[in-house]
């Protein structure tokens, strides 16, 4: 009963560190990244898509992305999405290719940028304390239920703690570096 409840809690946990990844992929920094565009979707033929399932991406120069469309009559639906979202950019379309230049950060929009990021691990830590407090309340009502003796239900719980001090430990890490490259210049 414990180490289910352990072992669901870590899975639930690992979600949200790999949500909070996809969260700060998609945060800018210098250098243009595919996973900039991920929450990025366009109207196709009526359905919803998300743009990288309808394009290639490629970097050929350093603040340059070329999109190159799988079926050439999206290219304005995919324009109108790219600049219908927050990324703040202009794409220009060749006929052929769609090109997003992405301009230099300021130091302003480098600091918002720090603060989204910040905002995005607050709501991960959020979410693993949510978890360790669900299994915690399903430990003690199995306590009282009589399905577990304390001495384990509290020794569960001493894991419990560990395991969210730990992925909150990786979230916090992944701010750090996703903080460093943000500010670099």
């Amino acid at each position: 009963m414990t180490e289910e409840t352990l072992l669901e809690a870590e899975e639930k946990m690992e979600k949200a560190v790999g949500v909070a990844k996809e969260d700060f992929a998609a945060i800018r920094t210098g250098r243009p990244n595919p996973a900039t565009f991920n929450k990025i979707t366009v109207d196709y033929y009526g359905t919803t898509t998300p743009i990288n399932q309808l394009a290639s991406f490629s970097v050929p120069e350093p603040r340059m992305m070329v999109i190159s469309p799988f079926d050439v009559s999206a290219r304005t639906n995919i324009v109108n999405a790219i600049r219908n979202s927050d990324l703040g950019v202009n794409p220009s379309d060749d006929g052929q290719v769609i090109r997003v230049v992405f301009p230099e950060l300021s130091e302003e929009r480098r600091k918002e940028y720090v603060k989204l990021a910040r905002t995005k691990s607050e709501d991960a830590r959020v979410s693993i304390r949510n978890v360790r407090r669900r299994a915690k309340d399903s430990f003690e009502k199995a306590v009282k239920a009589g399905e577990v003796g304390e001495d384990e239900a509290h020794r569960a719980q001493a894991e419990l703690e560990e395991l969210a001090q730990k992925y909150v430990g990786s979230i916090d890490e992944l701010l750090k570096l996703k903080e460093s490259e943000l500010l670099e210049v």
